[in-house]
């Protein structure tokens, strides 16, 4: 379903086109969310495909390591704070293998993983015409069958086998050959063309390279106005984006265990915990997880030379690292885009009723309610129900159900207008005191 912002009213496809803007004012003076993609360099696991990953999931089999280790840490980090991870493995890598005696055992997947792969076949204790065939992942058996031939093995989640005649024991079969392999920007091309058809609220991209970054900006921006699916960027040292849809983390942080994370590492948190705040909450001030200091620190005034260009940082507070203020790369401010426009919980507000009334739209009106008064007043109850629901749980405020929604005839015959304000509620960030002395 076709979707985005319009200029007049001229769209040819069914869809819902939205307008957000703020009421002109001087410049100086405001569904279910949890999903963040990834695409990542692993040593292991599908590659060039989108893997679904729940938080909590037993990740062993999937990307060959428990979530504990270092070879995830970036999945790790995205998963403190988000529901669902899209994960897309950028390299396919070379699979390791090994030869015995005519058997042939291929790991299952490209990657150093593959390495540290082992085969074991013993004769069977109960029955000797028969051979126990073992899979070992450092030293831990994962598989095992009892068979008469080659012929009769069966892959499992790590390799494959091939081959036939007799089996012959072996105290160990050590696969090797495993490479990772490289990534290229067309590997990130094809990645966003994998991701575009899946839900989510945030992309992170962990590369420094700066034709990435405006490769990635371009994508998300194209999401947001020609798709008209609101979705956030993350990564990192990119303020001159100057848009609501890019959050740029200028520094890292350092973790209880001594782990130094950089600015690109640390867009895999920022990521998640972006897609896992509510429509109702701020990530200024809050805590990045197991975090103990930031990398680098900065002094007053840098910090706020980066928060007036647009840049989301960490600071270090009491032996944790703080975000600073939940901003977006959004500096260039008009009339119709204010400062309000430049915090992600506003943004995340208008995000979520633009997705939402898409989804609400396309689900139970379009195609299915007559186009006079009394269906528009239905789509007008709907709008008036939604952003009282909003209000109640402290997203937007001072709504009017009387005259916050107008919804009117379109210029043609199955087409309508609504305008709807919205005042979405911003957190206290800052508070000026005065005390007086008696």
């Amino acid at each position: 379903m076709a979707g985005g912002t319009w200029t007049t009213q001229n769209k040819v496809r069914p869809g819902v086109y939205i307008n957000f803007a703020s009421e002109p004012q001087a410049l100086g003076t405001v569904g279910d969310r949890g999903g963040v993609s990834l695409a990542l360099s692993l040593p292991w696991g599908a590659p060039k495909e989108i893997i679904t990953i729940q938080a909590g999931e037993e990740l062993r089999e999937i990307l060959g390591y428990d979530i504990t280790a270092p070879e995830l840490l970036l999945v790790r980090e995205a998963l403190k704070r988000a529901k669902t991870l899209l994960l897309y493995r950028l390299n396919a890598g070379t699979q390791a293998a090994a030869t015995h005696e005519g058997l042939t055992v291929t790991a299952k997947y490209g990657g150093v993983r593959g390495n540290d792969i082992a085969i074991v076949i013993q004769e069977n204790i109960d029955d000797n015409a028969k051979f126990d065939v073992r899979t070992l992942v450092d030293g831990t058996e994962v598989d095992l069958q009892t068979v008469g031939s080659m012929a009769e093995l069966t892959a499992n989640a790590w390799v494959t086998f091939s081959g036939t005649g007799t089996l012959t024991e072996i105290a160990s079969l050590p696969l090797t050959g495993g490479a990772n392999g490289t990534v290229t920007n067309q590997d990130h091309t094809d990645y966003l063309a994998a991701v575009e058809v899946y839900e989510f609220n945030t992309m992170g991209l962990v590369a420094t390279d700066v034709t990435l970054k405006s490769l990635y900006t371009a994508f998300v921006r194209r999401l947001r106005e020609d798709e008209g699916y609101k979705v956030q960027l993350v990564l990192e040292n990119y303020p001159l984006a100057d848009y609501e849809g890019v959050i740029s983390v200028k520094n890292g942080v350092i973790l209880s265990d001594g782990t130094t994370l950089t600015a690109a590492q640390a867009v895999a948190w920022v990521a998640g915990a972006t897609a896992g705040a509510n429509v109702n909450e701020s990530l200024t001030y809050q805590a990045y997880d197991d975090a103990v200091d930031v990398s680098p620190r900065y002094t007053n005034s840098q910090i706020i030379a980066a928060l007036r260009a647009g840049e989301f940082l960490f600071t270090q507070n009491n032996g944790r690292a703080l975000v600073e203020q939940d901003i977006n790369t959004l500096t260039g401010f008009t009339p119709d885009k204010g400062k309000q426009f430049a915090k992600n919980r506003v943004i995340r507000v208008l995000d979520g009723i633009n997705n939402d009334f898409k989804r609400i739209f396309e689900s139970f009106y379009i195609g299915k309610v007559d186009n006079n008064s009394a269906g528009r007043n239905l789509l007008k109850n709907e709008c008036n129900s939604y952003m009282n629901t909003l209000q109640g749980i402290g997203a937007v405020q001072n709504f009017d159900a009387q005259n916050d929604v107008t919804v009117l005839p379109g210029n043609d015959s199955d087409s309508v207008y609504i305008e709807a304000n919205a005042q979405p509620v911003d957190s206290v960030e800052k508070i000026y005191m005065k005390v007086r002395l008696r």
